[in-house]
């Protein structure tokens, strides 16, 4: 198959939700974008974050993706340079390996002539990440809840309320790798926990499309948060800050990063010069387009 150059776009993505742990996930309006050019001597060129950090060979998860997918289509790859630019940071909460994934499942589609559908895209990339809620709306976009069923990892999309206002606070220095924050879990739930979670996640579907004003119980958790927060103390403090101050928060992923909801009489306020504010949008999700 003759393909041309051509540019993958990948959004950020928070995913849990406060109680819907490895469930629930949002697009945002961060993305990386990665430009794929076919001939020349082969590799990778990257700008923005993890420029200083991220490996550009086969170690890349991108190009591990690539291969990946390669061996399960049995097809042949051409030679082809990649250019990064990134605006999802990386071990934030942000789904930076979810947009890797992502990126390195569409551009192996698109080399290999696969026409894999989004389903198909979306198992590869659930089992590369290891469950779907970032991965599928990186793929797909929007406020997704994410499920296995016995056809595999599906998805279903929620209709956001045109009021929700989402702020991301990102700490600028403040790091904590997915699997730490995975290593901290509990290994058993009790049921009034196991409850609890329950009640908030379908309250959480409630106030995203209907009622807003239900976000401040909704985003209550009792599985990872309360695991994950003392492991960064700073976005701890700023969480405590905001639930006190009646704003609607939880963390986001993995964290450290949080995400807020404004309502015009809770404004999300600057965190500190250790913070970026960002007041971000519900995005689409990844896309291909001609270089």
């Amino acid at each position: 198959m003759t393909v041309g150059e051509f540019r993958v776009t990948v959004p950020a993505t928070v995913a849990n939700l406060g109680p819907g742990f490895d469930v629930f996930g949002m697009a945002v309006d961060l993305a990386n974008h990665v430009t794929v050019r076919l001939g020349g001597p082969p590799g990778m060129e990257i700008r923005g974050e993890g420029e200083t950090e991220l490996p550009r060979d086969a170690a890349s998860l991108i190009f591990r993706t690539i291969a990946h997918l390669a061996r399960e289509a049995g097809g042949g790859l051409p030679e082809f340079r990649l250019e990064c630019d990134n605006a999802v940071p990386l071990q934030r909460g942000l789904g930076s390996s979810s947009a890797a994934i992502v990126a390195g499942l569409l551009i192996g589609d698109r080399l290999l002539g696969s026409d894999l559908g989004p389903d198909r895209l979306l198992e590869l990339a659930a089992d590369l990440e290891g469950h779907a809620d970032n991965v599928a709306p990186a793929l797909l976009g929007g406020v997704r809840i994410a499920y296995l069923s016995k056809d595999g990892w599906r998805t279903v999309a929620l209709a956001p309320h045109a009021d929700l206002r989402p702020v991301l606070l990102i700490p600028l220095e403040d790091r904590l790798p997915t699997e730490d924050a995975r290593r901290v879990l509990p290994t058993h739930v009790s049921r009034a926990d196991a409850t609890f979670n329950l009640s908030r996640s379908a309250l959480l579907v409630l106030a995203l499309t209907e009622r807003p004003e239900l976000l401040v119980d909704a985003l209550e958790d009792r599985l990872h948060q309360q695991a994950r927060l003392p492991l960064v103390p700073a976005s701890r403090a700023v969480f405590e800050d905001l639930r006190d101050a009646g704003v609607p928060v939880c963390v986001a992923g993995a964290g450290p990063t949080l995400l807020a909801f404004e309502s015009p009489g809770r404004p999300v306020r600057d965190a500190g010069a250790a913070w970026r504010t960002h007041r971000a949008t519900i995005s689409a999700g990844a896309s291909i387009t001609e270089a």
